[in-house]
C-alpha cells in the first residue's frame, strides 16, 4: 500500500516518503500561490483556480486571499461558501463543508494527527482524521478546528474558539476548548 493510500485510509503514513504525496502538495501550493497572487478583480480566473484547488465545490463560493491547504482534493464545499482572509485547511483527510458556511479570517481546519511520544513523532509519520461541517454554520475569526470533529447544522462557533470535540446542531459554542453555551432557536 502506498503512503497516499495509507493517508486516505486514515492509517499512519510518511508524508515525506512518498513521491506522489510530495508532488500533490507541490502542485496545490503552486495553485494556491497563483490564486493568492491573482488580483481580486480577475474573478473568472480566481473562480477557475479555486475550483482546481478544491476537490468539490458548489457553484457559488468565495475564498479571500491568502488561502493555503495541503492537498486540496480532500476539501469539499457546498453552495454559498465563504472563507475570509488568511485561512488554512490541512486536508490530509476529508474536510467537508455544507451549504451556507461562512468562515471568518485567520481560521484553521487541521486533519493531521501526530504521535504524542517524541521517539515516534521524530520519525515524521502521521495520520489524519476528517472534519465535517454541516449547513448554515458560521465561524468567527481565529477559530481552530482539530481532527475528527463534526459540527452540526446551524451552529455558530465564537471567535477565538478551539474546537476539539463535536458540536451539536443549533447551538452557539465558544472557548478553548469550545463548548456549547446556548441553543439557537431556528
Amino acid at each position: 500500500m502506498s503512503e497516499k493510500e495509507k493517508m486516505i485510509n486514515g492509517e499512519m503514513y510518511d508524508p515525506f516518503g512518498d513521491k506522489e504525496l510530495i508532488e500533490d502538495r507541490e502542485k496545490v501550493k503552486k495553485l494556491c500561490f497563483e490564486y493568492n497572487s491573482t488580483p481580486v478583480d480577475e474573478t473568472e480566473k480566481r473562480d477557475k483556480l479555486i475550483k482546481q484547488i478544491f476537490g468539490k465545490t458548489g457553484d457559488k463560493i468565495h475564498v479571500e486571499s491568502n488561502f493555503y491547504c495541503d492537498y486540496g482534493y480532500n476539501i469539499e464545499a457546498g453552495e454559498n461558501f465563504y472563507i475570509n482572509h488568511n485561512s488554512v485547511i490541512l486536508d490530509c483527510a476529508k474536510v467537508s463543508f455544507g451549504d451556507n458556511v461562512w468562515i471568518g479570517p485567520n481560521c484553521g481546519f487541521y486533519t493531521a494527527c501526530h504521535p504524542l511520544d517524541a521517539k515516534t513523532r521524530c520519525k515524521a509519520i502521521e495520520w489524519a482524521e476528517p472534519i465535517k461541517v454541516g449547513n448554515n454554520v458560521w465561524f468567527g475569526g481565529n477559530v481552530t478546528v482539530l481532527p475528527n470533529v463534526t459540527i452540526g447544522d446551524n451552529a455558530v462557533i465564537g471567535a477565538g474558539s478551539v474546537v476539539v470535540k463535536d458540536i451539536p446542531a443549533n447551538c452557539l459554542a465558544v472557548g478553548n476548548p469550545a463548548k456549547p453555551i446556548r441553543e439557537i432557536q431556528q
